[in-house]
């Protein structure tokens, strides 16, 4: 089994900044990619930022400048780092990791039960 859990979510007033942190446990191989997505009341989850095991990063554009995620191979986690937050960022924040639990079995992808991010004044 493995589990992810995010950290790091609340009310912040537009323009300031939070950190989210994502650590993944149980019956791990390895972590291939890692990410943070979001999901917003009536709207479909997007993803906001990628990386990579070797650490190759990929952005959604709205957060391109703003946002920077980073992950610690050895200790199985990943954080997003949030500045200059806008009420638009206001979303449920999801951790997802591909996980590859044996050497005999195929990578997964895994999610967290998500973090809550208002901004708002």
């Amino acid at each position: 089994q493995v589990q992810l859990v995010e950290s790091g979510g609340g009310l912040v007033q537009p323009g300031g900044s939070l950190r989210l942190s994502c650590r993944a446990s149980g019956n791990i191989f390895t972590i291939y990619d890692m990410a943070w997505y979001r999901q917003a009341p009536g709207k479909q989850r997007e993803l906001v930022a990628a990386i990579t095991s070797s650490g190759t990063t990929n952005y959604e554009d709205s957060v391109k400048g703003r946002f920077t995620i980073s992950r610690d191979n050895a200790k199985n986690t990943v954080d997003l780092q949030m500045n200059s937050l806008k009420p638009e960022d206001t979303a449920v924040y999801y951790c997802n990791a591909e996980v590859r639990r044996a050497i005999i079995s195929s990578p997964y992808n895994y999610w967290g039960q998500g973090t809550q991010v208002t901004v708002s004044s």
